[in-house]
């Protein structure tokens, strides 16, 4: 437990540092959006590169991202169903699809490297490749169609065709089914612009952190699909195909994450509704942070 808390506290930290900063007027919201459109355009997609052209790819557990795959497709229309009787703005309805179904894999990679170390790792990263490929093309996308690009066809679909994590995901691919790896001073500019992701991310969530609950029945509803929902899935799915052991301890966990991260990117690029995502963001996570360790004791491979 320790060591869990060892490699999750200075991610909670770059939050904290990030509303403290906001708090004495350091940074402002338009600081935020500065920095999320910096994970966006260069962090972001440096690190997907490193990430799946380093991955292996090996076919014992090549469904794992299928199965990423079906739980947001499951939860879209899950999502969409009850946000008919919420009743929501067009663009929080957008924050609201978008924070259902990204699954925040990264949360999870220091409790599953504390947890299981390098052979849990391997396989929540093969996982999250289904969920990588989702969040950057059909999630994107529905960001951009309820975003303030709504009503302009050609411009959702520029936009989708010309984000950079996309290319990013292509990118990745080829370099991993070619071998080809990125070495020298490529390979260092890639790895230090991937590395700032997460401490950015985080401190633009501090910045927009709210210390109120925003919309709560909709915070409620998004925050029970996302880790209530996703934990009912990832039971549901390793019954089904009778995973046993680590790998089932994986899929669940890698089922119920909180809140993605670029639910707030993707509020700030697309101007949806920044401070809801802001907050459902910050809510799943502080539940995540007690809520993770606890499943990771239950569903310990035996």
């Amino acid at each position: 437990m320790e060591k869990i808390i060892s490699e999750i506290l200075p991610v909670i930290l770059f939050f904290v540092v990030g509303y403290i900063l906001k708090i004495f007027k350091i940074f402002k919201k338009d600081n935020g959006d500065i920095l999320l459109k910096i994970v966006f355009y260069i962090a972001l997609p440096a690190l997907i590169v490193i990430s799946l052209s380093q991955s292996r790819l090996t076919s014992e557990f090549i469904f794992l991202p299928f199965i990423s795959t079906g739980i947001i497709v499951v939860t879209y229309f899950i999502a969409r169903i009850t946000a008919k009787y919420l009743k929501l703005e067009q663009k929080t309805l957008g924050t609201f699809l978008v924070g259902t179904m990204i699954l925040n894999i990264g949360f999870m990679l220091p409790f599953i490297i504390a947890a299981f170390g390098e052979e849990g790792l391997s396989r929540i990263i093969i996982m999250d490749m289904g969920n990588g490929i989702m969040v950057f093309t059909f999630i994107y996308f529905q960001a951009c169609k309820y975003g303030s690009h709504q009503k302009h066809k050609k411009t959702i679909y520029k936009r989708f065709l010309l984000a950079p994590p996309i290319w990013a995901i292509f990118a990745g691919l080829i370099l991993n089914f070619t071998k080809v790896e990125i070495t020298g001073i490529t390979y260092n500019f890639f790895k230090i612009a991937g590395d700032l992701t997460i401490p950015l991310l985080m401190l633009s969530v501090g910045i927009f952190f709210e210390p109120k609950i925003v919309k709560l029945p909709a915070m409620i509803s998004v925050i029970a699909i996302r880790m209530g929902l996703g934990l009912l899935l990832g039971c549901l799915i390793t019954e089904i195909l009778g995973l046993e052991g680590l790998t089932r301890a994986i899929v669940i966990l890698g089922s119920t994450t909180p809140v993605g991260y670029n639910t707030l990117t993707f509020s700030s690029i697309e101007n949806l509704d920044k401070e809801f995502a802001a907050s459902i963001l910050s809510v799943s996570i502080f539940i995540g942070i007690f809520y993770v360790p606890l499943l990771i004791y239950l569903f310990q491979p035996l």
